[in-house]
């Protein structure tokens, strides 16, 4: 039994614990027998090596802090050393003590885990942070507003949610929040500015183009065809320059300043309209004169082809306006009658020059003249047994009869 091999019980109840020290008394239990008065202080050891284990399982589980472990040990040691039990308190305190290195395994390694987590942490704020100032660093005229405000909402939620669950020392945590706020700060002061400067020329947009539409609208009924369609295209121009003012402002002015000129336009369309239906019989009488004019070519008598063509364009003139849509294409063809005529008298008075004339002359009897002193040289040449020059003058021979060739031809077109 455990108890007689670490006590003894006197008869009186007295029960005594053996040490290395030498007996120790822990107590006494009177009017129970010996075996009963040993037992039960055999129990109260029992119950302190429970302790120990539960310690020792808590430990190796990883389930008690090295604080508590720590704490648990100081109370247990004295507790051990001093018990009024029965049995081996010193191999308890042997393993209360092979637990301390454990305590101090934990403690470095709790102390690296609280490292770990707490760089983790920072690490995540700072990407928060780096974000956000991302966000608020970029060009105003490039930041998505809309997309970039719901992100800034995202991120503070998420540092509102790390703040709650993983605390940082105040230090750290108030160097971090200073950069995200002023991150959102900037990012808000951007988005203030550049709205109120957009809003500013909107504004600015909207002045300006309701006097274009003003303009627009009293121009809407004048029967100055020419110079108001002038207008217009300016007034249009002017419009695209005038930059954008709120949609719906926008929208709005657009709608009366496109009716404007709707209006006008009209108008002018409707009037052309019946001018053309007016001027129908005269587009008939002028394609009748087209095809007499047309039947003068090709020229064969200059002298009476300028008479019928004079004749034909006074009758032209006579004859008036034509339909707008009608007019380019029947100027077309009488001007191209004109000019064939006028092409005609040109080469004419060029093939009768008689200083063109005389040109082409001289140059054919300069050529025949070259032309024979070449061949005089050549037969020279040959006789000589010369080839190189035989060949230089060949090549220069064969380029002057191409020349006269020319010129002969120019010339026969001023005596053809």
């Amino acid at each position: 039994m455990t108890g007689q091999e670490w006590g003894r019980a006197d008869e009186d109840g007295t029960v005594w614990v053996r040490t290395a020290d030498g007996e120790r008394k822990v107590g006494q239990y009177p009017g129970v027998t010996q075996d009963e008065a040993l037992g039960y202080f055999v129990r109260k050891f029992e119950d302190l090596a429970a302790q120990v284990k539960l310690l020792e399982q808590r430990m190796k589980a990883g389930q008690v802090s090295p604080a508590d472990a720590e704490s648990t040990i100081k109370r247990l040691e004295p507790t051990i050393t001093d018990a009024n039990a029965v049995g081996d308190l010193a191999s308890l305190l042997t393993r209360l003590a092979a637990l301390a290195p454990l305590v101090d395994e934990r403690r470095v390694e709790a102390q690296k885990a609280k490292q770990e987590a707490r760089a983790a942490t920072i690490a995540e704020r700072e990407t928060l942070v780096t974000e956000a100032e991302q966000l608020a660093g970029a060009d105003p005229e490039r930041i998505p507003w809309k997309t970039s405000g719901d992100r800034l909402r995202v991120l503070f939620d998420e540092w509102r949610r790390l703040q709650r669950d993983s605390r940082l020392d105040k230090h750290t945590e108030d160097d971090l929040w200073k950069r995200f706020s002023h991150a959102r700060t900037t990012f808000d002061r951007k988005r203030r500015h550049y709205f109120g400067a957009l809003d500013e020329e909107r504004n600015q947009a909207k002045q300006l183009k309701e006097e274009l539409v003003a303009q627009a609208e009293a121009l809407s009924t004048s029967t100055d065809w020419s110079a108001t369609a002038v207008t217009y295209r300016d007034l249009m121009n002017r419009w695209k320059d005038a930059g954008r003012a709120a949609k719906r402002d926008d929208d709005a002015l657009w709608t009366r300043f496109r009716a404007a000129q709707d209006a006008f336009f009209a108008a002018r369309q409707a009037v052309n309209s019946q001018v053309d239906a007016e001027f129908s019989d005269n587009l008939a009488q002028k394609e009748a004169l087209l095809t007499e004019a047309e039947a003068l070519l090709p020229v064969r008598d200059l002298g009476a082809a300028k008479a019928a063509l004079r004749d034909l364009q006074a009758r032209w003139d006579a004859v008036g306006k034509v339909p707008r849509t009608e007019m380019a294409r029947i100027e077309a063809r009488l001007r191209k009658v004109e000019q064939t005529v006028r092409d005609y008298e040109q080469d004419r008075w060029k093939r009768s020059n008689p200083e063109a004339l005389a040109r082409a002359s001289d140059l054919v009897a300069q050529l025949e003249k070259t032309i024979a002193g070449l061949e005089v040289d050549l037969a020279k040449a040959e006789a000589a047994g010369n080839a190189r020059r035989v060949k230089d003058t060949e090549q220069s021979l064969s380029a002057r009869r191409e020349w006269l060739e020319q010129a002969q031809r120019a010339l026969e077109e001023f005596t053809g």
